[in-house]
């Protein structure tokens, strides 16, 4: 390259800067349509070619301008060919092999700043910094729709010259516009958390929703239960210290079916629930036997009706599907009303006056109590032998 001719103007300044861009290390090894220029004649590209790349031809359309700022240029990184047509990089100074251990120093050396207005241009910031540190590469970032979010990342040439740029007390403000300056090692180890409270606020927000859904749907399903239910609960209360639940299924048998006694053993008071109308269902016993004693213990029985009677269904329906959650929980299926609380299986809902059928057993001479049981194979043989089952591959 010819020897240098003085101090470059601004559009020269512009103009080296732009085309050393090109061919440094961060655009050439990304550049697809110039590397692929680099392999027509050893590396020379024409001076033709390279003003219409638009940022430069945006600068200068003249060639001479291009060759004036590159012979005055102090970087070293390009040469012209003898007739000044053509420029190449310089064999001396070869692109770094882009591994991890180049993109790992790539983010020691680079800082990023935020709160340029989103009108800002390249050429303010690249004068803004100018005299503020060796610059290898300013990156605006930019959306989806390629508009400027007012942060960029600035590489310089050395780890050394990030650390001092960081240090500096000028670059804290741009244009009265308050700056965020942060290593980029900082700024994504930031948006890393950032991005993990993110994801645990969403998913926080989505189990809440869930069970917000899951609460509301139980809220809809218990008032439309409380509005159907009306008329069919039975208060009672007294003596009551030998009396179980069984007692009130026997005590309404054949007068009105019991779906759930609310009652606990050695309480002095308790709530029927009658799969129909309880008013009748009282009026049949009560006219079957007059005074209505469990156990020949004096009871009071009382109507529930208007907010009581409410407020009773819905202590009577939690207690329901809280036992059905019990139940599917030991792998049970929910029961509905069959059941009263904490009772056993055949308690609360079941008819009790019911007994289970025993049908007759006929004895053969084989049903001899004495007789010692079969050998388990002579079980196995009597019933067929047992089917074959394929291996598969793994042998199991």
């Amino acid at each position: 390259m010819a020897e240098n001719k003085g101090e470059m103007s601004p559009v020269e300044q512009k103009v080296a800067r732009q085309i050393e861009y090109y061919f440094g290390d961060h655009n050439l090894p990304r550049d697809k349509f110039l590397k692929e220029q680099l392999q027509l004649e050893d590396g020379w590209v024409p001076l033709e070619t390279m003003l219409k790349f638009n940022r430069l031809k945006s600068l200068t359309t003249d060639v001479s301008v291009v060759v004036e700022a590159l012979q005055k240029s102090k970087t070293g990184l390009l040469e012209l060919n003898e007739d000044k047509t053509k420029i190449r990089r310089s064999p001396s100074k070869p692109l770094p092999e882009f591994n991890e251990e180049y993109k790992d120093g790539l983010k020691h050396k680079s800082v990023y700043m935020k709160g340029f207005p989103l009108n800002t241009t390249l050429d303010e910031i690249q004068e803004w910094l100018s005299g503020k540190g060796s610059i290898e590469n300013i990156q605006m970032r930019r959306n989806l729709e390629r508009q400027f979010k007012g942060s960029v990342f600035i590489c310089f040439e050395t780890e050394e010259s990030a650390k001092e740029f960081l240090q500096c007390s000028d670059i804290k403000s741009f244009k009265d516009n308050e700056m965020l300056v942060m290593s980029r090692e900082d700024y994504h180890a930031k948006k890393a958390e950032e991005r993990k409270n993110m994801k645990a606020e969403t998913k926080a927000k989505a189990k809440h929703n869930k069970e917000q859904q899951q609460k509301d749907a139980e809220d809809k399903e218990m008032g439309l239960l409380l509005n159907e239910k009306t008329g069919c609960l039975l208060k009672f209360s007294g003596d009551l210290r030998d009396v179980s639940r069984e007692d009130f299924h026997a005590l309404f048998s054949g007068h009105g079916k019991i779906k759930w006694v609310d009652f606990t053993r050695g309480a002095k008071e308790g709530t029927l629930l009658f799969d129909g109308n309880a008013k009748e269902a009282f009026e049949k016993a009560k006219k079957d036997k007059e005074d209505l004693k469990v156990k020949d213990n004096s009871v009071t029985w009382e109507l529930l009706e208007g907010e009581e009677e409410k407020e009773m269904m819905k202590k009577i329906i939690e207690a329901q599907q809280e036992s059905c959650s019990r139940s599917k929980g030991r792998g049970g299926r929910g029961r509905g009303f069959g059941r009263g609380r904490g009772g056993r299986r055949g308690r609360g809902g079941r008819d009790q006056g019911r007994n289970p059928y025993h049908g007759k057993k006929t004895k053969f001479d084989s049903d001899d109590e004495d007789a010692p049981a079969a050998p388990k194979r002579e079980r196995e043989d009597a019933d067929g032998p047992a089917a074959k089952v394929p291996k598969t591959e793994n042998g199991s």
